[in-house]
């Protein structure tokens, strides 16, 4: 069993160590898997009063478990050998936002990073749309990297979803543990790569209705969780 393979749950009660061990897997994870290439993207942790993020400009085949900066509250203090990624900002603004989100990724993904640049969201043409948290995944507008503008854009998107997309950009997921984070980022570019692929042969698919949509997200409160022993 591989690092990213034994995430906990939650990340809030692992130690520094097993959260960059973590971390490290993950980045790796996504590169393998074709979400993020070379430095693009970036992911944080949650961590103390701030979050371990990874730094600017360096690849996932490069990088060392020590290498995450550690980023103080409020982006006051950073602590590391390197400069953390410019999009620190963005996940630092998120936990302010979100007390109950541990892990933030953000992937240049093809088929989301497609669909972000078509300014247009995920739509409910699927019911794992849901797995978001609502009945679409946002497109934000489009803002500078690393700018408070794309920060508060972000966290308004993210107010009622577990992911968004940015304008011109990429998407951004939030989830209540590194793992979490990765299936919803997982998740959502195969999903933005499925409706590209109808938009090719319908200009306007067939869409879920609201009430489709909150039932699935109902079932889904129960969905993956262990049978109660009694």
């Amino acid at each position: 069993m591989n690092a990213l393979q034994e995430m906990n749950e939650t990340s809030e009660f692992c130690d520094e160590a097993s959260l960059r061990a973590q971390a490290l897997a993950a980045v790796r994870r996504l590169d393998a898997l074709g979400l993020n290439r070379g430095s693009t993207g970036n992911l944080s942790v949650r961590h103390e009063d701030g979050c371990l993020i990874t730094p600017t400009g360096m690849g996932a085949d490069d990088m060392k478990a020590q290498d995450f900066v550690r980023v103080g509250e409020n982006g006051r203090t950073f602590e590391g050998r390197w400069h953390p990624s410019s999009e620190w900002p963005l996940h630092t603004a998120i936990y302010r936002a979100r007390p109950e989100v541990q892990a933030v990724v953000h992937t240049h993904s093809v088929h989301a990073t497609a669909l972000a640049c078509l300014e247009r969201p995920l739509p409910p043409f699927h019911y794992m749309v849901a797995v978001a948290g609502g009945d679409d995944v946002p497109c934000v507008p489009y803002h500078l990297f690393g700018s408070p503008e794309l920060s508060e854009a972000v966290v308004d998107g993210l107010q009622a979803r577990d992911a968004c997309l940015m304008a011109h950009h990429g998407l951004v997921t939030a989830g209540r543990s590194i793992a979490h984070a990765m299936k919803l980022a997982v998740e959502i570019e195969s999903l933005c790569h499925t409706w590209l692929q109808m938009l090719a042969v319908q200009p306007e698919p067939p869409l879920l209705s609201a009430a489709q949509m909150a039932a699935v997200r109902e079932r889904f409160k129960h969905y993956g969780r262990a049978r109660r022993q009694g």
